[in-house]
């Protein structure tokens, strides 16, 4: 049965991750309903979102290499070769500050009083279908070579927003690409390119309190199965999320969030 509760977390990971609807939001209110100290490994929680991570990574290792590739070759060069893609990269670097500020000084106490009170994750459902309905249809015109570091830092305010559990990183920065202009190939594009380094960041500060959670070797399987059930779920989800995007259906998520909504504030108030 153990196996089996790693395999529901890894496909809870891995499906809530890239979809609009808070992955965070999702694991505590589970957390919550089924009163166990099971989902606070945070070693397990660590290598869940690297799953998530690398099947992203995966999905965009094309523009990743091609950025890595113009990064380099415009320090290198100073002339138009690559200017674009470091232009790019310097977009996510102003776009994850936000987030990378909200984290270092709010996390702590946001964890404190989630801990004590659930409702405020339903409050967070409520925030994310309500932002989703403002998005659904934009389509505007920016492409990639369009987007300003106004617009980066804009939408890493969006994004900061979503360190709230409940909040949905995914969701709040399509909204915030869609409400800027952007056409829906390059918001998608710009919002999961931010997923990245914000993902990264999270991974290496969560390393640091291992030493004083070394995992059992015995558990090494169950981990093992949970992280390949997110990571195909992840890869799955977010080209379902694509489709939806793509056709303007983003308030068949706002939907499902006021349901849970409703359901978190009732159970929990």
């Amino acid at each position: 049965m153990d196996i089996i509760k790693y395999i529901i977390l890894g496909l809870l990971q891995g499906f809530t991750e890239p979809l609009p609807i808070s992955s965070s939001g999702h694991i505590y209110i589970l957390k919550a309903m089924l009163n166990t100290n099971f989902f606070n490994d945070l070693s397990l929680e660590i290598f869940l979102n690297f799953a998530s991570f690398i099947a992203i990574l995966l999905i965009f290792k094309k523009d990743v290499v091609s950025l890595i590739k113009g990064f380099f070759q415009y320090i290198r060069t100073k002339g138009e070769k690559g200017k674009d893609k470091f232009k790019y990269c310097m977009l996510l670097v102003v776009g994850t500050i936000p987030v990378a500020l909200f984290g270092f000084f709010a996390k702590d106490a946001l964890e404190d009083l989630l801990s004590k009170n659930i409702f405020f994750v339903g409050i967070g459902f409520f925030v994310t279908a309500i932002s989703l309905l403002f998005a659904v249809d934009c389509d505007g015109k920016k492409t990639d070579k369009d987007i300003s570091y106004k617009d980066a830092l804009l939408i890493g305010l969006y994004q900061a927003v979503a360190i709230v559990p409940g909040i949905s990183r995914s969701g709040m920065t399509l909204v915030g690409c869609l409400l800027n202009g952007f056409d829906k190939k390059t918001a998608l594009k710009f919002s999961f390119m931010l997923y990245l380094p914000v993902s990264l960041g999270t991974m290496i500060t969560g390393l640091s309190d291992l030493k004083a959670q070394a995992a059992d070797v015995t558990l090494v399987l169950y981990y093992l199965v949970g992280m390949i059930s997110a990571g195909l779920l992840t890869y799955i989800s977010y080209n379902w999320l694509t489709k939806i995007v793509e056709k303007g259906k983003l308030w068949r998520f706002s939907l499902y969030l006021f349901a849970v909504a409703i359901f978190t504030v009732m159970l929990f108030i």
